[in-house]
């Protein structure tokens, strides 16, 4: 048993489990799958007040299993890769240990948060939910995800990567 859980899954079995959560959301509490939401209802718990309708407005009570999901997310991952793992996972890696990593992974970060909010969905919600539901915009946002993934690894990776 501790070697099914500290070995590598086969995607096949992760990735049927993974596609599992989306009618399982559905029977289970009645809702789509994808996180990028929570950031709204996070930003909504922060600041009720913002000017911003979108965050200001936004009652973000109608949405608290969204944000238990994302803590139960949060506090899996940390189990795996802290208790189960056979080595530990640093909480970030090496190349952050420097000024300059952190300064690319907070750019990193705020392009994949204004990408997310404009792409109307994160990469889950589209490719998971999206393309389950035969939804055309998500079909296009997962292959702009993917092509703009396949630019940055083969094109870019090289100038952001090098000299840490």
């Amino acid at each position: 048993m501790t070697d099914a859980l500290t070995g590598s899954w086969s995607p096949w079995i992760s990735g049927g489990l993974i596609g599992l959560m989306v009618p399982g959301l559905y029977l289970v509490v009645g809702r789509r799958f994808g996180m990028s939401s929570s950031l709204r209802h996070i930003g909504a718990i922060c600041a009720p007040n913002a000017r911003s309708v979108y965050v200001g407005r936004h009652n973000w009570r109608d949405h608290t299993w969204n944000l238990v999901f994302v803590g139960g997310l949060i506090a899996g991952s940390f189990v795996a890769a802290q208790l189960i793992t056979a080595d530990p996972l640093p909480l970030l890696p090496d190349e952050a240990n420097s000024a300059g990593g952190i300064v690319r992974i907070g750019f990193g970060g705020a392009l994949v948060g204004f990408g997310t909010r404009y792409a109307g969905g994160c990469t889950s919600g589209h490719t998971i939910t999206g393309i389950s539901n035969l939804n055309v915009p998500s079909i296009v946002a997962t292959v702009a995800f993917f092509v703009g993934g396949l630019v940055a690894t083969w094109g870019l990776s090289f100038l952001v990567f090098s000299g840490s």
